[in-house]
């Protein structure tokens, strides 16, 4: 019980901090997940239903970042990616994503900006291959094929924003094990949220990260295509225009933005599956050229207004 009550203060102390207080360098712990949750967007740790809750606003005009996560958390669950569920509350006329906390008593989130402080980088080696590295050194299982779903995922959804600290390692709190990748989370930064339908309809490959600057690059540094069962993304479409077309909504997404957003989804699903088809596993190194070398997250403040 002890335990449980020092964890919930610690909660109220971070929901605050996101939600508006002002912040401390001294004692702030960055392994809380609540810490990889960057950028400006209004948020906070709130008990819902006896259980901690991360609830997050989305920015102006679209409001779209709420309704991305749920859309995101649909295709992982199509292809069996771990992942953490979200729902969408609405509160004062606002749309707020909704998920539980994933991090345990016994667990702790370590994030890939501080997997990557472990040892030093070389400049012949990409980041991608460092980051490896770095969890190799430490026994981490699966983690290839971790990145290789988290990158098919983050390409799905046109990703802008998987920034260093919004995924990364769980690991026992009381003992050095690894336990392996975090479950994916945070991808409300993705499916043109703060563009326009004739930018979404457009197709164009967007700048992201990590790794790589965009995601024709990224799809590079996947080893294997082969767990993805595509017939299990048939209805990928049908799942979003369901999603977005929440009946109070429409105030801040209509229905020609609705239909290019899905669209999109689906022509990227599409030129997914004939990359599968024609992909041989590559012995080449992975070279530095197009590496995001900064740590940057979205900054959200120009469209605020919640």
């Amino acid at each position: 019980m002890k335990k449980a009550a020092a964890t919930l203060t610690v909660f109220t102390v971070y929901g605050n901090v996101l939600f508006g207080a002002p912040k401390k360098a001294d004692g702030f712990d960055f392994s809380s997940p609540d810490n990889t949750s960057d950028g400006c967007l209004k948020k906070r740790w709130k008990i819902l239903n006896g259980k901690c809750c991360l609830i997050k606003g989305g920015s102006n005009p679209f409001r779209q970042q709420p309704f991305n996560e749920v859309i995101a958390a649909g295709i992982m669950e199509r292809l069996g990616i771990d992942h953490i569920p979200y729902t969408v509350m609405w509160k004062e006329d606002a749309p707020y994503s909704v998920c539980e906390d994933f991090v345990t008593a016994d667990t702790e989130l370590v994030g890939a900006w501080r997997i990557m402080q472990m040892q030093n980088k070389d400049n012949s080696i990409s980041v991608y291959q460092y980051f490896v590295n770095c969890c190799k050194a430490l026994s981490v299982p699966d983690v290839v094929p971790s990145l290789d779903r988290m990158i098919v995922l983050n390409y799905i959804i046109a990703n802008e924003d998987r920034h260093l600290n919004n995924f990364g390692l769980l690991r026992n709190a009381e003992t050095p094990e690894w336990l392996g990748f975090a479950p994916v989370f945070d991808s409300g930064s993705s499916l043109g949220y703060d563009k326009v339908a004739a930018q979404i309809r457009a197709g164009r490959d967007i700048a992201c990260k990590p790794f790589k600057k965009n995601h024709a690059e990224k799809l590079k540094l996947v080893s294997s295509f082969d767990w993805i069962d595509f017939e299990k993304l048939q209805d990928v479409e049908s799942m979003i225009t369901a999603v977005l077309s929440d009946e109070k909504n429409g105030e801040f997404i209509d229905e020609g933005r609705v239909s290019a957003i899905a669209s999109a989804v689906g022509g990227r699903v599409q030129t997914l599956c004939e990359i599968a088809l024609t992909h041989t596993p590559s012995l080449a190194e992975i070279t530095t050229e197009n590496d995001v070398e900064e740590n940057i997250a979205e900054d959200y403040s120009p469209k605020m207004g919640i």
